[in-house]
């Protein structure tokens, strides 16, 4: 006890003359740790993924090819809308869900902002597409070439949705569903609103070509084979899948058994 007293033995804590500072009180303390879990449960620290600084280089057409597509997909929307006898805003609409709808869908499953968002040149694409649509005779456009159009679409969208989503990191199963939702989504949500048999409800080879260059895309990525080869052939054995079903109209077998 008296080797604690003595002043040569260790340093003193506080100044002979320095105030100590009041305890705070215990509600406080205990209001201090409730809004403490309450940030981390309403904000919990999630550790930065692996690689997650460096940017990502994100797979894409070159622009021209990618608005050409982009206006095919929402000249099928507004010819929908036409052929239903819809106002011009609901053709725009229609043009606007059916070009942008699969990238959107896309951009949002893997997190990342949607891509037409920093395009200047999606939006006003898509409003000429509609005021064409909405001043030219319907009869000028439908046809065996947007059909032959929305099936290139179809399958280079497929496979972009495809190399996107494994670009960010997503693992090649749902990355293939990444990219059919890329190509189809558009199409479905405007058949939807139309109140139209959406083509999920279809037995055409449409869904089916999607997945087909999805999974090659993917294959060709686990497989570590060069990126822009792999994405051609993917491209190229989605949009014969399609062509064949538009050619002799090969559809998949319905559900037959009995209860």
């Amino acid at each position: 006890m008296v080797a604690h007293l003595r002043p040569d033995v260790g340093t003193a804590h506080h100044e002979p003359g320095e105030p100590r500072e009041p305890a705070p009180p215990a509600d406080h303390r205990l209001r201090s740790a409730r809004d403490a879990w309450r940030a981390a449960r309403l904000h919990p620290a999630v550790p930065p993924a692996e690689g997650a600084a460096e940017s990502v280089i994100a797979p894409a057409l070159p622009p021209l090819l990618d608005l050409a597509g982009t206006a095919v997909f929402a000249l099928s929307g507004a010819l929908v809308a036409a052929r239903l006898k819809q106002t011009f805003v609901t053709l725009s609409f229609f043009a606007l869900v059916t070009g942008v709808g699969g990238g959107t869908v896309r951009d949002l499953l893997i997190g990342v902002r949607p891509f037409w968002l920093d395009d200047q040149w999606v939006a006003p694409l898509i409003f000429a597409v509609a005021l064409v649509a909405w001043f030219t005779p319907r009869r000028w456009w439908e046809g065996a070439l947007l059909e032959w159009a929305d099936a290139a679409g179809l399958a280079t969208y497929a496979v972009i949705g495809t190399a996107k989503a494994l670009a960010y990191g997503v693992a090649p199963v749902p990355a293939v569903v990444v990219g059919v939702i890329s190509g189809c989504a558009g199409g479905i949500v405007r058949d939807l609103l139309a109140g139209l048999p959406s083509i999920l409800m279809r037995p055409e080879l449409y869904v089916t070509a999607a997945a087909l260059g999805a999974a090659l895309c993917a294959l060709g990525s686990v497989a570590g084979l060069p990126p822009a080869p792999v994405w051609s052939a993917a491209a190229l054995a989605a949009f014969a899948l399609r062509g064949a079903a538009l050619i002799w109209r090969i559809e998949l077998p319905a559900y037959s058994r009995q209860a």
